[in-house]
């Protein structure tokens, strides 16, 4: 009598194989690839600011998207961690000073996130 699968397993069900097996896989649907990380609300406006604005500072970015100043620091933190904005915290009369610029990682990927959705747009239009 066979086991019943534990629930780890099933949580997880085992990688793929390659080879001819991934080549059955369905091609990815265009809301698939779209850059999910870029794509939430908060993220989208910070990579666009930055993207306009050489840097710009906590306090500017808080006050420019609305934001809290938790949620702000977790979303740019996420963009931080990806590689797509780049922050230096420095000092100002003695008061710390949070400044965020766009990278050149965050810079491409805002510019496929934007490609992407306009060829969106423009298949939907059809």
């Amino acid at each position: 009598m066979a086991e019943p699968k534990s629930a780890v397993a099933r949580a997880h069900p085992r990688p793929r194989p390659a080879g001819r097996e991934a080549a059955r896989r369905p091609e990815r649907t265009p809301a698939e690839r779209l850059d999910r990380l870029i794509h939430e609300k908060l993220r989208l406006g910070i990579v666009s600011a930055l993207s306009v604005n050489d840097t710009l500072t906590f306090t500017e970015l808080k006050n420019l998207l609305h934001a809290s100043d938790g949620n702000l620091s977790v979303h740019a933190r996420k963009l931080e961690t990806a590689g797509y904005v780049a922050c230096t915290k420095t000092f100002e009369d003695r008061l710390p000073k949070t400044t965020y610029r766009l990278t050149a990682a965050g810079r491409r990927a805002l510019s496929g996130y934007l490609d992407h959705m306009e060829a969106l747009i423009r298949s939907a239009r059809r």
